[in-house]
């Protein structure tokens, strides 16, 4: 498959082009600064982008099979960018016909899940309230995406973890693992390179955790 991933030298994003190199597609990573991507490969293309502008992102993404965002804020004042960066992603997409997009949110973003207990609801209440400008600016993206022409899908990881990739994670469509605290961005890669062909996830956010 040919794949643009946008946010490529982030966390999740460098393990996004790198397993997709591993499983032998060909990658366009887009980022601000490519000595930032510590990846290389024959079927790698590294273009450099402001993100803002959806005429300069139609090359990035013409004749692709899918494409995948890693872009998230890097601290608690998101100020929009995820959801504005985002916005450029299928301005430039739609006019191109390029339809299926995968995107890294968060699990409290969505339902909270079923089964958890006081603790994990206090937990999840305490950082809500500290990362709120964050979930607003995903919850921003997310209602945009809604709105658009594309095949989306929003991968809904808890935690971050810099940990070597398991392939052993639990996933739920329009929900969230209960008890789901932890995900490694090796394992939140694979789930959303596992979901490009997986039509029950198309237009549905998806819980996934430890």
């Amino acid at each position: 498959m040919k794949l643009t991933v946008f946010g490529a030298s982030g966390g999740t994003g460098r393990e996004l082009v790198r397993q997709a190199l591993d499983a032998g597609h060909d990658v366009t990573a887009v980022v601000r600064d490519p000595a930032r991507l510590p990846v290389s490969g024959d079927r790698l293309e590294v273009v450099r982008s402001g993100l803002e502008d959806p005429e300069e992102l139609r090359a990035a993404v013409r004749g692709r099979y899918a494409v995948l965002s890693g872009l998230g804020p890097r601290g608690r004042k998101a100020d929009g960018v995820t959801a504005r960066l985002t916005r450029a992603i299928t301005g430039a997409m739609e006019p191109e016909g390029v339809r299926r997009l995968l995107v890294v949110s968060a699990l409290p973003v969505g339902p909270a899940p079923e089964g958890d207990g006081p603790l994990d609801r206090a937990v999840r209440g305490i950082v809500s309230a500290v990362l709120k400008d964050v979930y607003a600016d995903l919850r921003e993206m997310e209602a945009d995406l809604a709105r658009s022409g594309t095949d989306w899908t929003c991968v809904r990881p808890p935690r971050l973890q810099d940990k070597p990739l398991t392939g052993r994670y639990r996933t739920v469509i329009g929900g969230a693992p209960a008890r789901g605290r932890f995900l490694a961005r090796a394992d939140v890669a694979h789930a959303m390179l596992s979901m490009i062909d997986a039509k029950e996830t198309v237009r549905q956010g998806v819980g996934v955790a430890y």
